[in-house]
């Protein structure tokens, strides 16, 4: 057991650790799903929206700090206990996720490895189990240095968590795992290759039959009685086909879509404000600045916003942005790019620079 506890306490430790930096790499992404369990339709908690990224970075620097103190057996009762607790509330969250299907991804490991709601269930089973066998064999768990070292080497990590937390949510992840990373040709990422697996589906449909409904495969259409009344269809997926890594990209204006043209582009800035109303202000005032100086310099700078045209036209008139607002999708817009607004450029639909509005200066203008 002695073996089997110490075994467990390393598992435990380097994955507490991991899944926090990958997770502190990218704390808004951790954050919008957090609001994703926060929203009505899951947990029913819209009042810790606003909390979500503050909730986020304790989440995750929590995360780090308890690893580490596992690993040197730092106060083992009061670590254990907080691990404990954390992976507890963890199971649950995934368990509802998986169970009710409600929220697809948990981010635990963020974008670097997306796990189903049933695999990150089984995760935190695992690791439940694991701490469970250290907290029943903590005698065999001892200090790695002094409790004076381990308190200066765990202050070190809280600065350390705390600087790549301001870091990163004042530029952006220092590495990004997303499918919108630098490099990436967007329509290259939307092809579906020829012959790929195509999803398949059941469909049923709802008739009323002497006054009661009644449920019929579309193979059971050809009997149906003469008097039925059509009610409704539905369509449930049987397995799921080949999906492109980009599937919901769009750039529509006035109900027409600009995406090819706008992929053919040989210099091309997006200006991505996911959400106008929650924009930072001294970010669209730099970047309006800065969209004459591209456009000066022969690229062609446009806007992408989820937001309502009303909300559009009143924020350009506000801040005399010189270039036209496109839709896209807010989640796709905020897989692209984490900082509300940000800088995209692209040269024929690929992807060569991605900045922070605050680095609006470093942009590589040519």
């Amino acid at each position: 057991m002695k073996i089997i506890a110490q075994l467990s306490r390393l598992i435990v430790g380097i994955l507490f650790i991991i899944s926090g930096l990958v997770k502190l790499n990218d704390p808004v992404g951790f954050s919008f799903k957090l609001e994703e369990y926060f929203s009505e339709s899951v947990l029913n908690l819209p009042f810790f929206e606003p909390h979500a990224l503050a909730l986020a970075i304790i989440l995750v620097i929590a995360e780090v700090l308890l690893g580490v103190a596992l690993l040197l057996g730092f106060k083992k009762k009061l670590t254990l206990t907080l691990l404990f607790l954390m992976i507890l509330f963890f199971t649950f969250l995934t368990f509802y996720s998986a169970y009710f299907n409600k929220v697809t991804d948990c981010g635990c490991f963020g974008d670097a490895i997306p796990l189903t709601p049933w695999s990150s269930f089984t995760k935190d089973v695992v690791l439940l189990v694991l701490i469970l066998i250290i907290i029943l064999n903590q005698k065999y768990i001892r200090p790695v240095f002094s409790c004076k070292i381990s308190g200066i080497v765990l202050l070190i990590t809280l600065l350390l968590c705390s600087f790549m937390g301001y870091w990163v949510l004042n530029h952006l992840p220092l590495k990004d795992f997303r499918v919108y990373k630098v490099g990436t040709n967007i329509m290259k990422g939307m092809e579906i290759p020829e012959g790929a697996a195509k999803s398949v589906y059941e469909m049923s449909f709802l008739y009323r039959v002497n006054g009661e409904e009644k449920r019929f495969t579309d193979k059971e259409l050809g009997n149906l009685p003469a008097d039925a009344e059509f009610i409704s269809r539905e369509d449930k997926m049987i397995s799921q086909g080949f999906q492109p890594p980009i599937h919901d990209f769009t750039m529509e204006k006035d109900g027409e879509s600009y995406l090819e043209a706008m992929m053919a582009e040989p210099k091309l800035i997006m200006i991505v404000t996911y959400n106008l109303s929650r924009a930072d202000e001294d970010g669209l005032a730099i970047l309006s600045d800065f969209a004459k100086t591209a456009t000066a310099k022969g690229y062609k700078v446009i806007g992408m916003t989820a937001s309502s045209t009303d909300e559009i036209n009143a924020l350009v008139q506000k801040y005399q942005l010189p270039f036209d607002y496109y839709t896209c999708d807010g989640t796709t817009l905020k897989t692209i790019e984490r900082a509300n607004p940000s800088i995209v450029v692209l040269e024929n639909g690929t992807i060569v620079e991605k900045k922070h509005w605050k680095d609006a200066s470093k942009v590589n203008l040519k």
